[in-house]
């Protein structure tokens, strides 16, 4: 009976609270379709030049699924393909594709822009057995650095008087010919 009693006390209870109105509120102005859409949208934008020096600007709006391209006077709309890795877009004329920095833009199944970033990759070892593997990214002036196989670092370049010399907040690698050093935090960790 204890049970019965509580029980219709409880729906009670919430049905009177339910009942109840609520609180008006000053200001209910909500936002416009168009500025949720804005404050949404993942929009990136890149450049990229080739080596005849023709400049393709991209914007790429990752919520919508779309591409748009100006290129020599021309503006392009393309859509998403959803590629296993890289980038994939493209319309009735024309195809972007692409994976890091490197580019290749077709019209009608024809090559019309392409960028591939200057790569140079070499290994070092010193007389202690310690390897440094070092990718060379030429074109952004960058270079990843492997010590022993360990974690990726990623330097960027700078201007030495002569030689190379790339940094990041804590590693510098510095050199000239077959000579180079690794330093972290001002102490030497590679050098051969």
């Amino acid at each position: 009976m204890t049970k019965k009693f509580l029980t219709i006390a409880m729906l009670a209870a919430l049905f009177l609270n339910s009942c109840k109105e609520a609180p008006k509120q000053e200001n209910t102005e909500t936002p416009t379709t168009e500025s949720v859409e804005k404050a949404a949208d993942d929009i990136v934008v890149l450049s990229s030049t080739d080596k005849d020096g023709k400049k393709l600007e991209m914007s790429f709006n990752n919520t919508k699924g779309t591409a748009t391209l100006h290129f020599i006077g021309e503006t392009i709309e393309l859509l998403d393909q959803k590629p296993a890795s890289g980038i994939w877009y493209k319309n009735d004329n024309f195809e972007l594709t692409g994976k890091g920095n490197d580019i290749d833009l077709k019209k009608d199944g024809k090559v019309v822009f392409t960028h591939k970033d200057h790569i140079v990759k070499t290994v070092l070892k010193n007389k202690e057995g310690q390897t440094l593997d070092m990718t060379y990214n030429n074109t952004t002036n960058s270079v990843k650095v492997y010590l022993d196989g360990g974690e990726e670092l990623e330097l960027a370049g700078q201007k030495p008087a002569s030689g190379i010399w790339y940094k990041n907040d804590h590693y510098e690698l510095r050199g000239k010919g077959e000579n180079l050093e690794l330093t972290k935090d001002g102490k030497t960790v590679f050098k051969n």
